[in-house]
Parts: structure tokens; C-alpha cells; sequence
């Protein structure tokens, strides 16, 4: 536990709602120290202009709101789609991609403003601690991180209310009593958990899906796109070149309009606990189809084999916070080697939650008409030599079937 002068200035990832104002107070009276507010435009589709309003009113001089989504998009969310990185086969790891580029600027505005340390209003239950904190202590070994919910003596919603009647910290009229659940949200995904999703075996309500629309309930006919990729990235969208986030801002248009990319699924926590969570991942899930299906006739199939064993750890690596890691960079490394060729045009049909391809095509293309056709194929693939590759690949199992026949004599 810090104590109120081992601390000058603190950098607050601060999101301008009630725990983090909360947060930035309690450093203030129980620190005693300076505050820079940093907060993050990730495209969660909130107005940002509040959390400055609210961290002005609260004191603060140096005040960063940054607009990050080009780079969020282009140097976070876009390498870990060239990898197709899935965790526990499902979760596109929405939340777990956003806190390494948090992390980052946590430092950077540290380093430009001459703080001691970071702070983050993650809890002790949960994953983001973890991939703050060491986010951070990647960058610089040095920092101090704060956590005030693993310091602090507010243990109950009526005491963090207590407090905050008690600073003058205003209180939305809708956070008096208990929130239905807890939401994170940025460009690539929506992240809902607690209070009402927390007993797995009861069917989420509608309400708390907030980025797509009720398959059931969405558009008779099917959406037609086409999007374009550069060494496994894409460019394009219907023919139109785009930068990262904008074209990735669409996608989530055509996602949530086609009711694409609802998940509702029980993880396991690096912590250790299960937890259930609601995810929303419009953009994402086309995306995800999209690069597999130019990969399928660019990549070679054991180059693509190999990327489909390394995926499982690649995404467990970032689920638990070490995106920065020697590790990750490594596998980042090889993944990127393998996308050189990974390039063309993959054509889809969206459909009430479906995602279907339905062409794709490349200049780099692998997929020959001529070795695959039923016709005449002009001698280009001899059938006859399938009886050699055959006999050598029976040959182990052939002697394993003559022992079993011998022992059980």
C-alpha cells in the first residue's frame, strides 16, 4: 500500500465515468498527488468531450483526450488478424488488443509530463490488470502502476457512492443503484459481464446487445461486399481504397446492420476464474472470414497448416497481456513472413448473423483449374502415380496390421 508522498504524479487512464472520477479523487486526497488524465478515443462511440469537462472540474492541468484508431487499428487489431487469432476458439479478443496500445501511451504521457506512475481503474478479479500492468513494465521497467481497486478500503457500490457525495463527484442518476452489467466497448468489439450475465445458464437479454441487430430481425436480402487485401491487411471495400479504421468503421456498419457477430460464451480468466461475457464483433467476424478465405488460395497448405498450429498460442499470448513480449514478436515475425502473397479480392453474402464467402480471387493465386478439373486435364497430373504415394504412406500401417495379426494368433 503507497502512502501519501511516495508518489509526485500519476498518469489516470481515465474514462470519465464514475469509478475512474472516483479513482482520480482518491488519488488526489489519499496520494496526494498531481493527476494527468489520459483518455482514449478507441472508437468506443462515446463523446469524449465530458471526461475532459468532468477531470477540468476535478482539478486536473494536464488533460490528454488522443484520437488512437487509425493506429489502434493499423498497428494492434490488423497483425493479430493476420494471425486469425481466436481465443478458446471463439473470442476475437476485442477487449485484450486494446490494452497494449493504453498501455503504451500510459507511458509516453509519462515520459512527456515527468510522472512517477501510472494508474487504471481494472479491478483484482479480472484480466486488464495483468495487461496493464505488464504492458507497462514491458515499456518501462521502471514505473510505478497503481491499482485502486487492489489498494483501496471502498469495498461495496454504496461506499464508492459515499465517497463520491462526500468529493462532490457527480453521480448519473442511473449508477445510484446497481448497474445491470459492466460494458467495454471499442472499435473492434463490445464486452459485457456481471449483474445479469452472470448466471451462465440464463439466455442474455436483448438489451444488452447494443452493436448488432437481432439476427431474426435483420434485412430479408442477403449484402454483397467485396474487400480487397496487401500482404494479408485489408485495403478496400467494394473497390474503394480506405485507411484501416475507416474501412473498418464500415465493416462494423454492414456487421451490426446484418446482425453479425454476437457471441455469448463462458472464458477462462488467466487469473483463474471462468467467467461469462457477451460480446458484439461485427467488423471482426467478416474480417476474420474474409482473410481465411484469401489465405485458402495464397498460402501454401503447410505454410497455412503451421499458422493455424502457432494461432492458438499467439492468441493466448495476447489474452494475457504480453502483446510486448519477445515471445509475441517472434510469432509476429513468422506471421507476417507468411502473409507476403496474401493478396486479392475475397467476395461475401451477409445474411441474418451469416457471414458467406462466395469468390475469391489473386494475382498470387495458388488454386490451378487445370490440376483440379474432372476434365481433361492435358497431363498435367498423372493418376497413375497416386498408387506409389499411396503404397509408401500404407507402408507403416500395413506392418502395424501384420504385428496386430501376428499377436493376436
Amino acid at each position: 500500500m503507497m502512502a501519501q508522498g511516495d508518489i509526485k504524479k500519476v498518469v489516470l487512464a481515465y474514462s470519465g465515468g464514475l469509478d475512474t472520477s472516483i479513482i482520480l479523487k482518491w488519488l488526489q486526497t489519499e496520494l496526494g498527488c498531481e493527476v494527468v488524465t489520459f483518455t482514449a478515443d478507441l472508437g468506443q462511440g462515446e463523446e469524449l468531450g465530458p471526461a475532459r469537462r468532468k477531470a477540468e472540474m476535478l482539478g486536473v492541468k494536464e488533460i490528454y483526450v488522443d484520437d488512437l484508431r487509425e493506429e489502434f487499428i493499423r498497428d494492434f487489431v490488423f497483425p493479430m488478424f493476420r494471425a486469425n487469432a481466436i481465443y478458446e476458439g471463439e473470442y476475437l479478443l476485442g477487449t485484450s488488443i486494446a490494452r497494449p496500445l493504453i498501455s503504451k501511451r500510459l507511458i509516453e504521457i509519462a515520459e512527456e509530463t515527468g510522472a512517477d506512475a501510472v494508474a487504471h481503474g481494472a479491478t483484482g478479479k479480472g484480466n486488464d490488470q495483468v495487461r496493464f500492468e505488464l504492458g507497462c513494465y514491458a515499456l518501462n521497467p521502471d514505473i510505478k502502476v497503481i491499482a485502486p481497486w487492489r489498494d483501496w478500503q471502498l469495498k461495496s457500490r454504496t461506499e464508492l457512492l459515499e465517497f463520491a457525495q462526500m468529493h462532490q463527484i457527480p453521480v448519473p442518476k442511473d449508477k445510484r443503484g446497481e448497474a445491470p452489467f459492466s460494458v467495454d466497448a471499442n472499435m473492434l468489439h463490445s464486452s459485457s459481464e456481471g449483474k445479469v450475465l452472470e448466471d451462465p445458464a440464463e439466455e442474455a437479454p436483448q438489451y444488452v446487445y447494443q452493436r448488432t441487430v437481432d439476427p431474426m430481425e435483420a434485412p430479408d436480402e442477403a449484402t454483397t461486399l467485396e474487400i480487397g487485401f496487401e500482404k494479408g491487411d485489408p485495403v478496400s471495400l467494394n473497390g474503394v481504397a480506405m485507411s484501416p479504421a475507416t474501412l473498418f468503421a464500415k465493416l462494423n456498419d454492414y456487421g451490426r446492420d446484418n446482425g453479425i457477430g454476437r457471441l455469448d460464451m463462458v472464458e477462462n480468466r488467466f487469473v483463474g476464474m471462468k467467467s461469462r461475457g457477451v460480446y458484439e464483433t461485427p467488423g471482426g467476424t467478416i474480417l476474420l472470414k474474409a482473410h481465411r478465405a484469401m489465405e485458402s488460395i495464397t498460402l501454401d497448405r503447410d505454410a497455412a497448416h503451421l499458422k493455424d498450429e502457432l494461432m492458438p498460442r499467439y492468441a493466448k499470448i495476447i489474452y494475457n497481456g504480453f502483446w510486448f513480449s519477445p515471445e509475441r514478436e517472434m510469432l509476429q515475425a513468422a506471421i507476417d513472413k507468411s502473409q507476403e502473397h496474401v493478396c486479392g479480392t475475397v467476395k461475401l453474402k451477409l445474411y441474418k448473423g451469416n457471414v458467406m464467402i462466395v469468390g475469391r480471387a489473386s494475382p498470387a493465386s495458388l488454386y490451378s483449374e487445370e490440376l483440379v478439373t474432372f476434365e481433361d486435364d492435358n497431363g498435367a497430373y498423372d493418376q497413375k502415380d497416386a498408387a506409389g504415394f499411396i503404397r509408401l504412406n500404407a507402408l507403416r500401417l500395413r506392418t502395424l496390421a501384420k504385428r496386430k495379426q501376428l499377436l493376436n494368433k
